[in-house]
């Protein structure tokens, strides 16, 4: 049983200017592209937005992680790729399951262990099995993940630790 803490935990150390700024210019830059309004108001907003978020993050002891995050930044969109790949081969899976009339489903629970030494990539991984249809990660406690699957061949697949291998390397080297 896990132990409920009585306060909350306070970030361990202090955020460099750099990684913050690194941070919301990289949220602003986000903003802008993904927005495409440029009317004052909605800028405003935007900068609000960004400036609230890197503030949660502060807050949420995001840069206590910052190095490893920044390490890992520019190996995410190899990652990414590959996850959309297993994403859209896990929809496909799930569609053909439900369009058999017998529904041939066989919900599994799993437990796995992460890999990744970090936090980071642990939650990388249990939101990249997440992400994949026919499978959640339940819950992510000290390195080990708990995962329910549709099948036992996608509980298999999950085992054999491809996913597991690719987000740890994320953080190796």
């Amino acid at each position: 049983m896990r132990q409920v803490l009585s306060e909350p935990m306070a970030q361990q150390g202090k955020a460099r200017p750099s990684a913050v700024l690194l941070l919301l210019l990289i949220l602003a830059i986000s903003w802008l592209l993904w927005s495409g309004l440029y009317k004052p108001l909605v800028m405003a907003l935007g900068a609000f937005s960004c400036c609230l978020s890197a503030y949660l993050a502060h807050r949420m002891g995001f840069f206590r992680h910052h190095d490893t995050l920044f390490k890992i930044l520019f190996r995410l969109p190899r990652y990414w790729f590959w996850l959309l790949k297993e994403i859209i081969i896990s929809s496909i899976d799930v569609v053909k399951i439900i369009l058999q009339p017998s529904l041939p489903i066989s919900p599994t629970v799993v437990v796995l262990r992460a890999k990744s030494k970090s936090d980071v990539g642990q939650v990388i991984l249990g939101n990249s099995i997440t992400l994949s249809p026919g499978t959640v990660t339940l819950d992510v406690h000290e390195g080990t993940l708990l995962i329910h699957c549709l099948t036992k061949a996608s509980a298999k697949a999950l085992q054999a630790g491809e996913a597991n291998r690719r987000a740890a390397a994320l953080e190796s080297k």
